[in-house]
């Protein structure tokens, strides 16, 4: 790193380059994108009345913290609730109810459908 030195009276300035900068903010970042842990698991709700079980996976991203994000088959969705272990969520008009305790999938799609199965923590 080289000083530059306006005049006596100028503070002293380090001199970076361009590279420097880029690289310092991508390392920076670095530990910012590792910090988020996916689990993901496996459901097996029974879709009512016509008795089909469909498979549906539920991803939720956390921190130490909180849940920061969820994923119902893949897709992030919009907007979420945590009561608990309880995730309340929708996608695709379909209100969806992910207990993590219980490891339990209840779904009301727009009350022509309705679904409840097990669920479990798939392997990575």
């Amino acid at each position: 790193m080289k000083l530059v030195f306006m005049n006596r009276l100028a503070p002293v300035v380090p001199a970076v380059s361009f590279r420097s900068l880029v690289l310092g903010g991508l390392l920076s970042l670095q530990p910012l994108a590792w910090a988020d842990a996916l689990v993901n698991y496996r459901c097996e709700p029974v879709y009512q009345p016509a008795r089909n079980v469909w498979v549906r996976t539920v991803g939720l991203v956390h921190d130490d913290k909180k849940i920061t994000e969820v994923r119902i088959d893949g897709v992030p969705v919009y907007s979420f609730n945590v009561h608990g272990a309880r995730v309340l969520t929708a996608l695709d008009n379909e209100r969806i109810a992910f207990d993590a305790d219980q490891l339990s999938w209840q779904s009301d799609w727009r009350g022509v459908m309705q679904a409840q199965g097990r669920c479990e923590r798939a392997s990575d």
